[in-house]
């Protein structure tokens, strides 16, 4: 190897030393790394000692053990052999070796030892062997000891087999293991077992002794020991919530299993609901109501009824604690699973109560301390389908009709059975009207008023003395009545008419009302009382997510939930009323606890600033629900959702002061200016031919370019094509408008038809829902609101079924008699058929006519092959109202509305009835009053109110009658109803001007700006004939 020369392999030597000096840092490095060091080396040596220790313990435990089992050999059933089994423990070849031996030796001899010598410590002993057992059977019911281990238990746990060996010291003693095993989880590890044998394994022969097992301890202790109490908790809480047990067991033990359990005696658990409850998931919860419902809608009518009412109570905590998206599965694919979800949605419900349009959810309002992270949002549990079909079954008609048969025969369970089906309800909300439906049918009314009787009208809530304290938490069991009354009345209400609901109707009692008029009138008065109390309320936000049942959560409603359905209910009254009125003087104002004038000052201010909300775009206005309304502002909530509580004439007082704010901000604040009179600027201006009325104010103001809301200067084209003189200072706006509505509304035009009340609903006919029509219908909607707006009175009348669209309320079949009173009676008879329905052979269809052709509508999918049954024919009825009063006109009715909305905010509408929005329109149809009419009317030309002819005047019209003096005021004004608010409410006031001394001339009139010309008649008579010529004529602005 050749020398290497480079100092690679050189020594290092470092000739400068080592540095002594070291810094504070280094210093305390090294300190703690020495400290560190030193811990753990005690670690690891106390670690060592630990390992030793426990090496040594399992060695000695091993030999103690292997001595244990030489000893237990040696005695296998004797007390030697029970105590090395205690001290052995869990070893299953020791525990099957002990449990074979003492079966070949009997029940008697395994009993034995307890009346020997060591029978103290046999009984310590037994015991725990008895737990080893359990937990052996628990962790693995299907070994190969498995069987032996039970029947132990089952030996020892019965009472019968002790009593039988040691006569009545054998109830102490099976007592004494029993409590044990119940202290020791007993149910619990039984519900282990039996949910680790697979559903699919009926036939495993230790099943049977498993569920003997679970019921045994109720044949031990008495049912008012704490013991029996202790066992029926762990069946409710353990074994009764066990997936699917009703498909475990085999068919031929599942009766006798039943038998076993305690169902007579169940009221012993009722203190101890909360702690079930308490203690048991969602999905055990889930279970355990599946399971009830099988073995216990069986045994109903033998039921006692303290545990009767248990159940009840047990079922309704239970309903109230599952979500609603876990019993109700969105629909989805086609077949047999979405047809009932889809016949239960045709029961409409919107957020308007009665609304007529399928709204989506509502919205609700959530307070939360912090926007950056949204609430949690826990997926409900997966269910499987026979737990969920069997949940489903507890809406059925037929265990409903069962239930309320069983239940009605004891008076102190209807309480319980009204709180029951409430939460059914509220736990299926999409099946409510169907569930409701049955009960009205099942009980003919009778529930109805029983429910009203017997609970609601003795319960504190609305009564006037206590209104004000509907929310006292001490009142929360009385809310299930009264809300389920009010649910079950408002569906009662869809398919009752007007004759059933006042008694007239034929056939006797059992086409009546079930509630009287006196007892509506009653019931009433508590509702508003209820609904005035939670609206009238600045704290909205506690409505939207307190409950009404308080922290116990027995009533699954929030207030705004209930209070919407006592508002409902309370509509449905009302608007009976409305039509033939019933209820005393008053009986709906609220005016007592209110000063109207600040109520009106502040709803007008507080409209104001909702409107000019810069954050709250004008489309989400209009758009704006009861509720949201509700949430906002307390007076504007009683204004839309109850309104019938502040008196007409307030109401129309604001609704002018809505319009006049909407004109403020418009800067078009007059009337007189808005209209033209008096002059004003900026005007748009439309040309009319005279005799195209109709048609130039479509094409011209039908487009929406023209903003109806701003002042219009119409002008008229004369047959020469010429622009006729003069100015529109008001008058000639008011004469084209007043033939424009005399063209469009008439029912020649095939827009409209008339029933024989002769008011005018949208022509259902195809041709009418075409894209021109429809733009008829908006056209002449935005003209209307114009004269809503204007305040001009219009002589048309509407139906009422037509103008509850307007609203957003439904109609009902008490509305159908104005319509089609053949169709109308034919489902009155269908509704009180004594036969079966199905003998008629009615299908869920209408025919309708187009033109001479009939078509066949099906009113549910496959509704020709839907027979109408006892069961149905009530959603039947409902079904072919809705479609001849409502879904006919939908597309009408909505373009017609589209084109109102953009002139009257629909919430402003919604503080008025059907029959209050005929009065804004075409003002009030009661006798004239002439003082009133002479205080404002003014005089032009040579007369004033001490003229001679004017005086003569008077003196006439105090002569005629009603219909001469409504003949007159339409000759001079175009409408023959006053104003509603009076003659001082017409724009221009009413005017009488001389027209010449010819004693031959009819007086004459201009519509346009309400004046008559009356001619310088000189005696009465004269005068009352030529006005009574003229009137009767027709003629008016074109003599003049």
């Amino acid at each position: 190897m050749l020398p290497s020369f480079s100092d690679e392999r050189k020594r290092k030597i470092n000739l400068g030393g080592v540095s002594s000096a070291a810094t504070p840092s280094a210093i305390l490095s090294r300190v703690q790394a020495e400290r560190l060091g030193r811990a753990e080396h005690k670690r690891r040596t106390e670690n060592a000692v630990r390992i030793q220790a426990w090496y040594r313990g399992l060695r000695e435990a091993r030999r103690t053990r292997t001595a244990m089992r030489r000893a237990f050999e040696g005695d296998v059933t004797g007390i030697t052999g029970l105590r090395c089994v205690v001290l052995i423990g869990r070893d299953d070849e020791v525990l099957g070796r002990w449990a074979g031996a003492m079966l070949q030796l009997g029940e008697d001899r395994l009993w034995a030892p307890a009346l020997g010598e060591y029978r103290a410590s046999w009984l310590v002993l037994m015991r725990q062997v008895a737990l080893l057992l359990l937990q052996a059977v628990a962790e693995s019911p299907q070994s190969q000891n498995g069987l032996a281990y039970l029947q132990i238990l089952n030996a020892l746990l019965s009472n019968a087999i002790a009593m039988r060996t040691l006569g009545a010291n054998g109830t102490v003693l099976c007592s004494n293991i029993t409590e044990y095993l119940l202290n020791h989880h007993l149910h619990g590890l039984l519900s282990q077992a039996i949910q680790r044998i697979p559903v699919s394994s009926k036939s495993s022969p230790g099943l049977p002794l498993l569920l003997n097992l679970t019921t045994l301890p109720t044949s031990t202790f008495p049912p008012d020991s704490p013991q029996y109490a202790q066992t029926l908790i762990g069946l409710f809480t353990s074994i009764l919530t066990i997936p699917l047990l009703p498909n475990r067991l085999p068919l031929e033990h599942l009766p006798a299993f039943v038998s076993r359990l305690p169902l007579a005696t169940l009221n012993v658990i009722k203190p101890h609901i909360p702690h079930i409850l308490q203690s048991t998931s969602l999905e055990a919860k889930i279970h355990l109501a599946a399971t009830l419902s099988v073995f216990m809608s069986p045994h109903y009518k033998v039921l006692p009824a303290p545990a009767f009412a248990t159940y009840l109570h047990l079922s309704v905590a239970l309903l109230n604690t599952f979500p609603i998206s876990t019993l109700e599965p969105a629909a989805s694919g086609s077949g047999s699973s979405a047809k009932p979800a889809t016949q239960e949605s045709l029961w409409a419900r919107g957020d308007g109560y009665d609304s007529d349009s399928s709204n989506g959810p509502s919205t609700r309002v959530t307070v939360v301390s912090d926007f950056s992270a949204a609430p949690p949002i826990f997926p409900p549990p997966k269910i499987d389908g026979k737990t969920l079909k069997r949940l489903q079954k507890l809406t059925s008609a037929p265990h409903i009709t069962a239930l309320i048969a069983s239940a009605r025969s004891h008076t102190a369970l209807f309480p319980s059975l009204v709180a029951y089906l409430f939460a059914l309800t509220a736990a299926w909300p999409g099946s409510r009207d169907r569930i409701l439906n049955v009960v009205v049918a099942t009980t003919g009314g009778g529930l109805v008023r029983e429910l009203y009787r017997d609970l609601v009208r003795r319960s504190p809530l609305g009564k006037d003395e206590n209104s004000g304290n509907v929310m006292d938490p001490a009142n929360a069991a009385h809310w299930p009545p009264v809300l389920f009354l009010a649910d079950l009345y408002s569906q009662a209400l869809l398919t009752m008419g007007d004759d059933e609901f006042f008694g007239t109707a034929p056939g006797g009692t059992a086409h009546r009302n079930p509630l009287s008029l006196d007892e509506l009138v009653s019931f009433s008065r508590q509702l508003l009382n209820i609904a005035f109390a939670l609206y009238w309320r600045d704290d909205q936000a506690v409505l939207q997510a307190a409950s009404v049942g308080g922290a116990e959560g027995m009533v699954r409603c929030t207030w705004e939930a209930g209070r919407e359905k006592v508002t409902r209910c309370l509509l449905g009254i009302v608007a009976r009323d409305s039509r033939k009125p019933f209820v005393p003087r008053d009986h709906w104002l609220v005016t007592s606890q209110l000063d109207m004038s600040s109520f009106v000052d502040a709803a007008v201010l507080e409209e104001q600033q909702i409107s000019s909300s810069s954050t709250t775009p004008s489309s989400r206005l209009l758009a704006l629900s009861k509720r949201q309304i509700a949430s906002m502002s307390p007076r504007l909530g009683i204004l839309n959702n109850i309104p019938f509580s502040i008196p007409f004439s307030v109401r129309v007082a604001i609704f002018r002061h809505f319009v006049l704010n909407d004109m403020m901000a418009r800067g078009t604040a007059s009337r007189f200016q808005h209209r033209g009179f008096g002059g004003g600027g900026g005007r748009a201006k439309v040309q009319v031919r005279r005799g195209m009325v109709a048609q130039d104010g479509f094409d011209r103001l039908g487009g929406g370019e023209v903003d109806l809301k701003a002042p219009v200067e119409i002008s008229f084209i004369d047959q020469f094509g010429q622009e006729e003189a003069g100015i529109d200072g008001g008058g000639v706006f008011k004469e084209f408008f007043t033939s424009l509505c005399r063209e469009v509304f008439d029912t020649d035009r095939g827009l409209w038809l008339a029933n024989r009340k002769n008011e005018l609903y949208p022509n259902p006919h195809a041709y009418a829902t075409e894209a021109h029509s429809l733009n008829w219908y908006r056209f002449i909607g935005r003209i209307l609101g114009k004269a809503m707006y204007e305040g001009i009175l219009v002589d048309v009348a509407f139906a009422s079924f037509f103008l509850a669209k307007w609203l957003g309320k439904q109609s009902f079949l008490d509305d159908l008699s104005s319509l089609d009173p053949d169709l109308y009676n034919g489902l009155v008879f269908l509704k009180h058929y004594a036969g079966d329905p199905e003998d008629l052979s009615l299908n869920f269809t209408m025919a309708v006519d187009e033109f001479g052709v009939t078509n066949t509508v099906d009113l549910i999918p496959n509704g020709s092959n839907v027979a109408v049954t006892r069961e149905n024919r009530l959603l039947y009825v409902y079904l072919v109202s809705h479609y001849r009063l409502s879904k006919q006109i939908k597309r009408q009715s909505e373009a017609f509305f589209e084109g109102l909305s953009e002139m009257i905010d629909p919430k402003w509408l919604r503080m008025f009835n059907q029959q209050e929005v005929q009065i804004l329109i075409g003002g009030v149809n009661s006798p004239i009053d002439l003082d009133d009419l002479q205080r404002y009317t003014n005089y032009g030309g040579l007369y004033d109110e001490k003229h001679p002819t004017i005086v003569a005047f008077w003196n006439v019209l105090n002569s005629l009658d009603q219909e001469q003096r409504r003949a007159l005021l339409r000759f001079v004004t175009s409408c023959s109803r006053p104003p509603l608010l009076g003659f001082k409410e017409l724009v221009p006031n009413f005017s009488i001007r001389d027209a010449s001394e010819d004693q031959h001339r009819l007086p004459t009139s201009s519509t346009c700006v309400n004046l008559l010309k009356l001619p310088r008649y000189t005696d009465e008579r004269t005068l009352r004939a030529k006005l009574l010529q003229a009137i009767n004529s027709g003629a008016g602005f074109d003599l003049s």
